[in-house]
């Protein structure tokens, strides 16, 4: 089930990144006292009453104005509110009901989405502040009085957003189909790639276009298994891609991430890796998805008995934060190595769902710390007593320690690289938690 998705917008200045930031928990957009400093909309996810969503961050909207990057910042909130279920409306309680408020109401209410109406700035506790009510001229409905500086009235504005959430019903697939995102900047060829796997398949259950905002899922059956395709590349069939529109296929990435059990992160190998790729990998890497790098356009290459080696070795340079990831290069137009990739899906898929018994895990802590010794510090050393496996998808282990800050990074990752070389664990992330024996840490 594709989450749901709540845009924060609204005149520059009202707010809004600060109340993003309060939302997700985090400093994550830039607040600063000047208008126009949030210029892209920024993405995360949020959770309220156990339910997980993604938050959109806008520029501020000028409905009218010549400046061009203000013009910019219009067309990205615009781009938000289309893909939105829910929209708050943030205005300031200090500047009063604006001509500008106006304006970005009526465009609002010409979208046809909820909109909630906050009036921000409210810093005091205790009665409403009068000036609050001027904002029922908006006709938005009630108003509800926040301070996104302090809180105060975040959980109700809340309590309205999850009323507008869609049904929380996942899609009628079997649990033993694999959902797999396609995923990279445009032009990369993910629709190409999808289009090649279904033309080449004999036995296509169905197309289903509008399961996500500009996304089509396409499902495939073959001897391999059963397998969902999430194509994120819709939104360029309706104009040519502006600048803008590449940055939204960002959010549209993330959104299929979530979705999917396995990530194509496609590659175009003319342009190398980019910056964008890199983000939407990312992504992938730290929601512990399964992931394959397929790099495409292999086939307009020019190539010697090095170039691959040459390319690969780049590409491990490139994804080192994704160590784990296996390259694959491929041609969507001549269909060259595609077959490949659905013994890949379902290796790093099976790797990503890995179990490892608690006694297994034990003995390879036990060679590990015996070949190299854990650190110390001050004269104390680390202790591993043992270590467990709570969960999967990706595979995590609990460390059990006598002092949990003496484990440090670099001996964790001799830990990670002795269970991947005994157990594999290619394709998929893992996670570590430590634990000081006979303290909670929960």
């Amino acid at each position: 089930m594709p989450l749901p998705v709540v845009a924060v917008v609204g005149r520059p200045n009202v707010g809004k990144s600060t109340l993003f930031n309060k939302l997700i928990g985090k400093r994550l957009s830039i607040v600063e006292d000047t208008p126009g400093v949030t210029r892209d909309r920024i993405y995360s996810k949020c959770e309220w009453r156990n339910r997980e969503f993604m938050v959109v961050d806008t520029g501020g909207i000028e409905p009218k104005t010549d400046d061009v990057i203000l013009s910019q910042m219009k067309r990205q909130a615009e781009l938000a509110i289309e893909r939105a279920d829910v929209i708050v409306l943030v205005t300031d309680v200090r500047c009063g009901v604006t001509a500008s408020d106006y304006d970005v109401a009526t465009m609002l209410q010409k979208s046809g989405k909820p909109v909630i109406l906050a009036v921000n700035k409210c810093d005091t506790i205790g009665e409403v502040p009068p000036e609050v009510y001027e904002f029922y001229n908006l006709g938005l409905g009630d108003p509800f009085p926040i301070s996104s500086a302090h809180g105060h009235g975040t959980g109700d504005l809340l309590d309205e957003l999850f009323r507008f959430f869609p049904d929380d019903k996942d899609s009628d697939y079997d649990d033993d189909c694999i959902k797999v995102a396609v995923i990279g900047k445009p032009n990369a060829g993910k629709s190409s790639l999808i289009n090649r796997i279904a033309g080449e398949e004999r036995v296509i259950v169905s197309s289903i276009a509008g399961t996500t905002r500009d996304a089509t899922d396409t499902m495939i059956e073959n001897e391999h298994g059963k397998f969902v395709f999430i194509d994120t590349a819709g939104i360029r069939k309706k104009s040519k891609v502006t600048e803008n529109i590449e940055r939204y296929s960002v959010l549209r990435a993330y959104m299929a991430v979530d979705r999917a059990d396995v990530c194509i992160i496609v590659i175009d190998a003319e342009e190398g890796f980019t910056e964008q790729d890199s983000k939407v990998a990312g992504y992938a890497h730290e929601q512990g998805k399964a992931s394959i790098v397929a790099v495409n356009k292999w086939d307009l290459i020019e190539k010697n008995d090095k170039t691959m080696d040459e390319f690969r070795t780049k590409l491990a340079n490139d994804f080192s934060f994704m160590s784990y990831v296996p390259f694959v290069f491929i041609s969507a137009k001549t269909g060259q190595r595609v077959d490949k990739l659905f013994e890949m899906i379902v290796h790093v898929n099976d790797q990503n769902s890995m179990r490892i018994s608690t006694g297994m895990l034990n003995d390879v802590l036990a060679y590990a710390t015996t070949r190299v010794q854990p650190p110390s510090d001050k004269g104390k050393r680390l202790k591993i007593y043992y270590m467990t496996q709570p969960s999967t998808k990706p595979p995590t282990f609990v460390t059990f320690v006598n002092k949990a800050e003496l484990f440090h990074f670099s001996y964790q990752r001799y830990i990670e690289n002795q269970i991947r070389s005994t157990f594999g664990l290619d394709g998929t992330p893992v996670r570590f938690i430590v634990r000081e024996r006979g303290k909670d840490n929960g």
